[in-house]
């Protein structure tokens, strides 16, 4: 029988739902069933999948960041052939799921569909090579509906430096920056997730608008690179973004991350629901509350912390916050009021900047040399 508290977060996420900053089903769905949403019935339980449409009811799902992830080991051309179809897939798969699932591109979108009773479905695209180098290939991701870039993944682009490849460039080179300015024009999110610690500074330093972490936990607790150190969190409150705390088991236990470097005799370590609460806690002392969300990476892994295994277990999570004194406002503001906030932020700068930039026609070459 699931706690008192577990129940009560229940109906807390009836009024105020989850908004997660990141899914991979769409690369799973591509590598199971091709895209075949009839093969991958999204509405049935019991599918091997993290995913689907029955647990995303029980977890108090509102809205969804589906990553049109590709990997970064792609030939650039290829890179972007697969993106687009990966974002051609959420359009099908919301429209095969209709009843269930709205397309969103906007905050008001949002909020439109979970009044009807829908899951947001909005789109994020997970590195850079998606783009290849190119302005026009940004703004047409835009046109499609992709409304986050996460500017690397695992390996550095031309103009920006991951988290989890050669230190390189360092950062974000000239076109790197401009890349962001181009994202603040449009309203795109700027998704400093898997960057390297310089780039998220330089980053911070160049956009105009909030920016996000999309599915990334506390380097003070977990010492991965793909995790967020304090300075940067630290500068969240005068950016206004926020980092969506991540689930992937070796980003919030220490323990296993030092197993994986070094492996001992002995089962190997397992992550806990309890990790994911010391990054809430961390992320939110050091950040503020007002800049803290959630983003599971389910299907983009094998396995979850034991408590959160599949996109059901967001109450386990926030009963888990209540009972160590985290408010009902605190809570609201965790499951999606923040992320809601930051992209209609996003918007507003948008048309601003709108009034006095045109689309950029920088090219690589002229500013990189």
């Amino acid at each position: 029988m699931p706690s008192d508290t577990v129940v009560q977060m229940r109906d807390l996420l009836l009024r105020h739902p989850v908004i997660d900053g990141h899914n991979d089903l769409p690369w799973d769905a591509r590598e199971r069933v091709a895209y075949d949403w009839d093969r991958l019935d999204i509405s049935r339980a019991g599918l091997p999948t993290h995913t689907d449409l029955p647990r995303l009811r029980a977890g108090g799902v509102g809205a969804q960041f589906w990553s049109v992830f590709v990997p970064s080991d792609l030939p650039p051309g290829q890179a972007l052939t697969a993106t687009l179809e990966q974002v051609d897939a959420v359009h099908a798969m919301t429209a095969r799921f209709a009843g269930d699932l709205a397309l969103a591109t906007s905050a008001g979108d949002v909020e439109r569909a979970i009044a009807q009773g829908r899951i947001a479905s909005l789109i994020g695209a997970e590195g850079g090579h998606s783009i290849d180098s190119s302005m026009g290939a940004l703004r047409m991701l835009f046109a499609l509906g992709v409304r986050y870039l996460t500017l690397t993944h695992n390996d550095n682009v031309p103009w920006a430096a991951s988290a989890t490849d050669d230190p390189g460039l360092g950062g974000l080179s000239a076109y790197g920056r401009e890349v962001v300015l181009e994202m603040n024009r449009l309203g795109m999110l700027v998704d400093l997730s898997h960057v390297s610690a310089d780039t998220m500074r330089d980053a911070l330093d160049t956009t105009q608008a909030p920016v996000i972490f999309s599915h990334s936990s506390a380097r003070a607790l977990c010492d991965h690179p793909r995790n967020v150190p304090d300075d940067v969190l630290a500068r969240l409150a005068d950016n206004g973004g926020v980092c969506m705390v991540t689930f992937v088991p070796y980003f919030v236990s220490q323990a296993l991350r030092d197993w994986d470097r070094e492996p001992t005799d002995g089962e190997r370590p397992t992550a806990s629901l309890a990790d994911v609460v010391a990054h809430c806690e961390h992320v939110r002392e050091v950040a503020g509350i007002q800049h803290i969300g959630l983003g599971g990476d389910y299907d983009g892994v094998d396995h979850l912390p034991d408590g959160l295994e599949d996109v059901s277990g967001y109450p386990r999570l926030l009963a888990a916050l209540a009972d160590r004194g985290w408010s009902d406002a605190d809570l609201a503001a965790l499951t999606g009021g923040n992320i809601l906030r930051v992209l209609g932020a996003a918007e507003r700068r948008a048309a601003e900047i709108s009034r006095t930039r045109g689309p950029s026609l920088a090219r690589i070459e002229d500013l990189d040399g």
